[in-house]
């Protein structure tokens, strides 16, 4: 089975296992394709993360796929450029390395079964002979125009004729499809020492960027160990910082402490609880999260039952709580595969917000990521801008673990800052309230705080909660805010689930995607 965002990359992934395909040799070939079908949200151009299990050993492992500053991007810099913030767009944005295409090699190398080249089919075919705009790439094509235009070149591809397509037209990408040729015959390290390495750090320079070939020729995605803690008799699985992952297994450690059943599922006191335990989680994230290359994080502690018991004593359920001190001083895309031999795959990839920094280098028909305009300019910071520093990321896949130790959900959502309230209530609903996974994935969603760095200590509720409910919350000394029913500002979540009848998933109606099983 594969699940993602979109269906055409949906049925490519399909496509790698009716093949003979692994579960990894499908996720590569479906982010492959989605890098052609939703731009808007990801691309060669951007960061991934991969959480896995491997059958044949029973072994779980990680991948850090994001990229890291370069070697002449220092504060310093900023400073004599009269910046007090890293711009969210345009070349200065693009300080960090796009890792992603790095980590798509490196897990290939260790567990692939297909050819290399041969994942990379099913994109360029899309690239070269088309697919009908989504609708979702045809709203932020709209949104974005002004900065695709002005820094994407006049032969942008997401703009033909000049301006974003309607919802159904046909596109192309040719200047993709060319990349994507060179990238499977000389294979992903041409990302980094070749031609497309060199075409990415001259096309920047025209335009004043900051990197250069070095920076590229000296990125590595890094293996990495997952962390995890217990919940309601699984283990659930992260990855450890530079990624927010550990939020959710803080929160879980807060949440272990109540019955949820006794709270019940979409009331009041339910979502109170949750976004209590965020806030929780959220404050020691904003003190600690940051590349641990550069930052001691005390990440056992905070992921430990104790610190979680601590944290839980501070919460209330009968005020909402202002955003609490840390308790220890000091777009994105998603997609789950599970093969037939029981190998799973969580991984998701983004550019950070729509399109990234807009920057499209017309040779290579991709845009650049802008993950790097996370960082700080203020030199106490835990996220501080330092060369060869990775940023605070927001992605995070994930993966529950049987007691057994067998893959029992993977799972994960697009979202921004916002991804760890969702999986939190994708977790709450599955594994307290037993939902099939397109219910959990279809019950309404909410969001607290920043997401995409908007600054907010509002709680985002859809309308489809219940009016009674809100007032409660209001009653509290919640901010809450309502939005429309389905809004992407909750992310597009996808999940499969394993049991003894077999795999069922779960597709977000918020997305274009579709699942895809044999």
């Amino acid at each position: 089975m594969v699940v993602c965002p979109h269906h055409l990359a949906s049925a490519a992934g399909l496509n790698v296992l009716s093949q003979g395909g692994n579960a990894v040799d499908a996720a590569i070939a479906t982010q492959a394709a989605l890098s052609v079908v939703y731009p808007h949200m990801t691309g060669l151009g951007g960061d991934g993360f991969w959480l896995g299990y491997h059958a044949a050993s029973g072994q779980i492992y990680g991948l850090n796929g994001s990229g890291r500053a370069g070697v002449g991007c220092d504060r310093a810099l900023f400073a004599r450029l009269g910046l007090d913030t890293i711009p969210p767009r345009g070349p200065r944005s693009v300080i960090t390395v796009p890792g992603g295409v790095s980590a798509w090699g490196e897990v290939h190398q260790r567990f692939g079964r297909r050819p290399w080249a041969d994942l990379m089919q099913p994109a360029i075919a899309l690239a070269e002979q088309g697919y009908p705009t989504s609708r979702a790439q045809a709203h932020w094509t709209r949104v974005n125009q002004a900065d695709l235009k002005a820094y994407g070149g006049a032969q942008n591809p997401f703009l033909p004729g000049g301006e974003g397509p309607s919802a159904g037209a046909w596109i192309t990408n040719p200047p993709l499809a060319t990349t994507l040729r060179r990238l499977a015959a000389a294979g992903p390290q041409d990302f980094y020492q070749g031609e497309i390495a060199a075409q990415i750090v001259a096309d920047l320079g025209d335009l004043g960027g900051l990197l250069n070939q070095a920076d590229f020729a000296r990125h590595t995605a890094t293996w990495v160990d997952p962390i995890s803690t217990t919940y309601r008799g699984y283990r659930v699985c992260q990855l450890p910082p530079n990624s927010q992952g550990f939020t959710v297994l803080q929160m879980l450690n807060v949440l272990e402490g109540f019955n949820l059943h006794t709270v019940g599922h979409g009331t009041a006191d339910y979502y109170h609880l949750l976004v209590e335990a965020t806030k929780l989680a959220f404050a020691d994230r904003d003190r600690w999260l940051s590349d641990p290359d550069f930052t001691d994080i005390p990440l056992g502690e905070l992921i430990s039952k104790p610190y979680g018991d601590r944290r839980r004593a501070r919460l209330s359920m009968a005020v909402a709580q202002d955003y609490p001190s840390p308790g220890i001083g000091g777009d994105t895309t998603y997609t789950a595969v599970v093969d037939r031999d029981g190998n799973a795959v969580s991984v998701i990839q983004s550019l950070y917000v729509d399109f990234g920094s807009a920057v499209v280098p017309p040779r290579l028909g991709f845009p650049l990521q802008n993950r790097g305009s996370l960082f700080s300019l203020e030199a106490d910071h835990p996220n501080a801008l330092e060369p060869g520093k990775r940023p605070f990321h927001t992605l995070m896949p994930g993966l529950v673990l049987t007691a057994e130790g067998r893959p029992h959900l993977v799972l994960g959502t697009m979202g921004g800052e916002g991804q760890p309230q969702t999986q939190i209530a994708l977790l709450t609903r599955l594994l307290d309230f037993g939902f099939d996974p397109q219910t959990a994935i279809d019950l309404p969603r909410w969001a607290w705080g920043r997401t995409w760095g908007e600054a907010t200590t509002q709680l985002a509720m859809e309308n489809r909660i219940g009016a009674e409910i809100r007032q409660d919350l209001i009653h509290r000394g919640h901010q809450v805010a309502v939005v429309p029913a389905w809004a992407e500002k909750m992310g597009h979540a996808h999940a499969i689930r394993v049991d003894v009848e077999g795999l069922r998933g779960g597709c977000d109606p918020r997305s274009d995607g579709a699942i895809a099983c044999l």
